[in-house]
């Protein structure tokens, strides 16, 4: 049976997709989505730690998941900022950038949806360029930042997609407008072992065997100890533009980031949106899915 809705949220999205082995994942799931309107993909930085090449890196990489989709889906890759923000006031100018303020001012298209799984450079340059698209109908899904309160989550600190720009997620959530922030006590919840991927994504062609191999191949690269898994933390973004209420979210009093990547007051700003629980069963079985559609295709 052929199901099919032809209305569509428009969704541009944020990643450092050289960085890991899970926005990979992420990315595939929004190209098969068909009630996703993707207007560009972002291809972004993931600071100096590893490589001084990291944004044309995300670059290639997500030109490589477009030969892998094949000719059916096409990625509409765009260039991000190379390298973060060097304090709260000065943008670094970019197409991505200037997309963002293309489609964020757009009347005639309904919400803008913005996926960022990496720092917020893109958005805060955006912000610096045209402020006034805090106020128009745009929704930004940020996966970063720590845990509130005194939860604890093990590993390092400051959280990785917030330590590679604080400056720009200070821009962002200064601006007022509106943010669902995936934190990292969350996005690391939504683990799959090299079991299941070898049963569910693995079998279905060259991108399928990519995918998989990727999380082996970082994970050996990466992993000081002994591991068979891997948490796809950027999925929740997709999870929760397919299906807002797929998140359990609670209201926060606004916040900003001080350098050391911890939380404090915010006296501009507005309330953030906190992703408290997502419905992994759902994600997760929605792109197994949607792999195994394609391939068969």
């Amino acid at each position: 049976m052929k199901i099919t809705d032809d209305r569509t949220r428009r969704v541009i999205i944020n990643s450092d997709v050289a960085n890991e082995a899970d926005d990979q994942f992420a990315v595939v799931h929004a190209m098969l989505s068909p009630t996703l309107d993707v207007r560009g993909v972002i291809a972004a930085h993931f600071g100096t730690g590893r490589t001084e090449t990291s944004q044309r890196e995300s670059r290639e990489e997500l030109e490589l998941l477009g030969r892998l989709l094949g000719d059916t889906v096409s990625i509409p890759a765009v260039d991000g900022a190379p390298h973060a923000l060097v304090d709260e006031v000065t943008p670094v100018d970019s197409p991505g950038a200037r997309l963002i303020i293309e489609e964020a001012r757009r009347d005639d298209a309904g919400p803008l949806f913005l996926a960022f799984l990496g720092p917020l450079t893109d958005l805060a340059s955006a912000l610096l360029l045209a402020p006034d698209i805090a106020q128009r109908d745009v929704v930004l899904i940020w996966i970063g930042g720590p845990p509130y309160g005194d939860i604890v989550s093990f590993g390092s600190w400051p959280e990785f997609n917030l330590k590679n720009d604080i400056a720009a997620a200070n821009v962002v959530f200064d601006s007022g407008m509106e943010i669902r922030q995936v934190p990292a006590n969350i996005y690391r919840l939504v683990s799959v072992s090299y079991a299941e991927l070898r049963a569910r994504v693995e079998p279905h062609g060259a991108l399928g065997e990519y995918l998989t191999q990727k999380v082996h191949d970082f994970n050996a690269a990466h992993h000081r100890v002994a591991i068979e898994s891997r948490s796809l933390g950027d999925s929740p973004a997709i999870g929760m533009m397919l299906e807002p209420w797929s998140a359990v979210l609670r209201r926060q009093s606004p916040v900003r980031f001080a350098p050391d990547g911890s939380y404090a007051p915010n006296p501009v700003g507005g309330d953030v949106f906190v992703v408290e629980s997502v419905d992994t069963r759902f994600l997760l079985e929605d792109m197994f899915a949607k792999i195994a559609e394609h391939a068969a295709r």
